[in-house]
């Protein structure tokens, strides 16, 4: 199996990692901008005409959001099949709409939400099938500076609203999960701010009230919060569901009810193992265009 890496940071770095458990004669290549120093079982290139040559089985893109519409445009009429980090793009635009459909037409594509693998999530998305939802409220709150040991967090992308960051961006898994979940929302409302402490370009905190046919669901997120919290706490006739993500335990009305060790890098094994087996196969999960919705959810006001 031949990959191509765009974009070879520290995400890219876990897909490696992942690749090379999966199946350790992976032949793994980086296209760079410029001459790189050459790390051992990466292989590099450093033109998206090399990539016609190279013929990869799927590229992976994993370089800064603001560039990943330029690289698609670059890439999508090889015909090779997609592997995107999320976000798929930091604004939503007419030039992105009318990408989106000429990707879908000439590739298979896979939008990197690594939460859909988690066990305590896919657990709820089992429990609530039946249920009748009430409410729902999601939060996410952790601590920027602690993100990147070593790195003055205000330097980062995250902390920077001109290279697209934000912690509605960074933290989108929130609203994917939702999203995947229970489906599109009929109304959406969001509120986003940069007032903390940090002190950021960025947004470092956002709410986002989505309304459904019979319920409404809450969305916070934050960059500031020190006690790192991350929650998923649904409302039914049954009672409380409260999901625990960093714990991965399910409370309902306050009694455990499942609990299953899962290691951070276990999610993303899984996804690469589900997108070589599944994906690659013709399977239609969380597409290009599922993700630009998604992103189109996390960007309205």
């Amino acid at each position: 199996m031949k990959i191509l890496i765009i974009g070879l940071g520290s995400i890219a770095r876990k897909h490696i990692f992942s690749l090379r458990k999966i199946n350790s004669d992976t032949e793994i290549y980086a296209l760079r901008r410029s001459i790189a120093k050459e790390e051992k079982g990466i292989k590099h290139i450093y033109s998206f005409k090399e990539i016609k040559e190279l013929k990869p089985n799927f590229i992976i893109i994993s370089n800064p959001t603001n560039r990943h519409q330029e690289t698609l445009k670059q890439i999508y009429e090889l015909n090779i099949p997609l592997f995107i980090e999320k976000p798929l793009f930091e604004i939503i635009s007419k030039d992105g709409d009318r990408l989106v459909e000429k990707v879908i037409q000439n590739n298979l594509t896979y939008i990197a939400c690594n939460l859909r693998f988690h066990k305590g999530l896919i657990k709820m998305k089992s429990l609530l099938k039946d249920r009748c939802i009430e409410e729902v409220n999601v939060y996410c709150g952790s601590y920027l500076p602690d993100w990147r040991p070593n790195i003055n967090y205000k330097n980062t992308y995250s902390a920077n609203r001109e290279q697209g960051g934000g912690v509605h961006i960074d933290l989108i898994h929130e609203l994917d999960y939702l999203y995947w979940i229970f489906g599109e929302p009929i109304k959406t409302k969001s509120t986003f701010s940069n007032v903390s402490s940090l002190n950021i370009s960025a947004y470092d905190y956002a709410n986002y009230l989505w309304s459904y046919e019979k319920f409404n669901a809450n969305v916070v997120l934050n960059y500031y919060r020190k006690d790192t919290k991350r929650t998923f706490e649904v409302l039914t006739d049954e009672g409380t569901y409260l999901l625990d993500l960093i714990e991965n335990e399910i409370w309902l009305n306050k009694e455990k009810i499942y609990f299953e060790a899962q290691e951070g890098m276990e999610l993303y094994e899984a996804q690469m193992k589900f997108f070589i087996e599944e994906i690659m196969n013709g399977r239609n999960f969380n597409n290009i265009r599922e993700g630009y919705k998604v992103l189109e959810l996390c960007l309205k006001d």
